[in-house]
């Protein structure tokens, strides 16, 4: 049996990010400002998009501790 190269909470974690990044370029493409000037373009979505990348570095990152 192969082992997976991170744990269940990685995996999860790594979804969660790739939410975030969906959600943050989908809110980018939605400024209806022109060149994406407006308020979700400049401000709310690069945030959360920043969110993303955070929580993907963390669940790549992220080693469970073991109890003995």
């Amino acid at each position: 049996m192969s082992k997976l190269a991170f744990g269940k909470k990685n995996y999860q974690l790594m979804i969660a990010g790739l939410i975030l990044l969906v959600i943050g370029f989908t809110i980018m493409a939605m400024d209806k400002e022109p060149y994406g000037f407006g308020f979700l373009g400049l401000t709310l979505s690069p945030i959360i998009v920043l969110a993303g990348f955070i929580t993907e570095i963390y669940a790549i990152l992220y080693t469970p501790r073991h109890k003995d």
